[in-house]
């Protein structure tokens, strides 16, 4: 994954000796919010927004899932990057609609052309101003759930106000324990960074086995963002973190109650046709060549996430 500096592209990994080996992720850049207010700067309209996305990123997989779920198909169009994330960072197969690019970083200069930081997806854009709403999936999935119910009628709400605090509570805890966690163990460059981060990512997941086995969801008695937010990092994990990333003192399938609970969101509808497992394995394996160099992708593993779930037993 390259970067921008003052516009132009460099082939550039993490400075993980600055940080003792530890990878460190970079904040978002555009942090923009859609409203829907008479006076909001972008306000929710149909046709105006356009979705960047990879298919692997589990960032984001949450904004498709929440497109999905709260039926924005029809009113916010999606151009899907490439598998393969090489010296030219994310690339279009074919020329994107808007404005005929091949590389994501086009579009970030298409916003600010003396862009500096990296540049990644999901990508929210705005047609009508011509610029990057939000990079940040976090704050799109928000703006999915809440800001366009006018306009589908769809009311479903993920992140009620009487939920939010053990939400937000949640979501605090497993981002850099387990969604982060895969990626600083897989992007560490020393030992000891590895193995903390190794450390805190399955401490986290036998806390969550453990809730599981007595809670059917995170919060609540309905699935909430929490759910969505771990589900992402979860699919992957026995296709790609377990191997590639070296987390591998257990699989999902080896967490009874992690893994029921895996599978009841992934047959949740419209949620399987998100999740592509060939996208997944392809980037991680064939891009990331400080870690693969032969960039060979593993055929297996086979996932068995449409059998039952069991979960409505809790």
């Amino acid at each position: 994954m390259g970067k921008l500096v003052d516009g132009v592209w460099h082939d550039v990994w993490y400075d993980t000796k600055a940080s003792k080996g530890q990878f460190v992720r970079e904040d978002a850049g555009f942090r923009d919010w859609i409203e829907n207010k008479s006076n909001a700067k972008f306000q929710p309209e149909s046709g105006r927004y356009h979705l960047y996305v990879s298919l692997a990123c589990p960032w984001a997989h949450r904004t498709l899932i929440f497109r999905q779920l709260k039926g924005l198909e029809t009113h916010i169009d999606v151009t899907v990057v490439c598998p393969d994330m090489l010296s030219e960072g994310w690339q279009m197969g074919l020329p994107e609609p808007l404005f005929g690019h091949t590389r994501m970083h086009q579009i970030y200069t298409q916003a600010k052309p003396d862009y500096t930081g990296r540049v990644t997806v999901p990508v929210l854009w705005d047609k009508k101003t011509n610029t990057i709403v939000s990079n940040e999936s976090s704050e799109i999935i928000r703006m999915f759930n809440a800001e366009f119910n006018d306009l589908t009628g769809n009311d479903d709400d993920y992140y009620p106000e009487h939920l939010r605090n053990a939400i937000d509570g949640w979501n605090d805890y497993i981002y850099p324990n387990i969604n982060n966690g895969v990626y600083r163990c897989g992007f560490a460059t020393t030992q000891e960074a590895y193995e903390k981060a190794f450390d805190s990512l399955f401490s986290a997941l036998d806390k969550i086995d453990a809730h599981l086995a007595a809670h059917r969801y995170l919060v609540g008695n309905t699935i909430t963002e929490a759910d969505w937010r771990l589900f992402t990092t979860l699919v992957r994990f026995d296709a790609v973190y377990v191997g590639h990333f070296k987390c591998n003192k257990q699989r999902i399938t080896d967490y009874p109650n992690i893994q029921g609970y895996l599978k009841e969101l992934y047959q949740v509808d419209g949620i399987a046709e998100t999740t592509d497992f060939y996208h997944i394995k392809r980037h991680y394996y064939f891009s990331h060549t400080g870690i693969n160099p032969t960039q060979i992708v593993p055929k297996g593993p086979y996932l068995d996430l449409d059998t039952p779930h069991g979960r409505d037993m809790i």
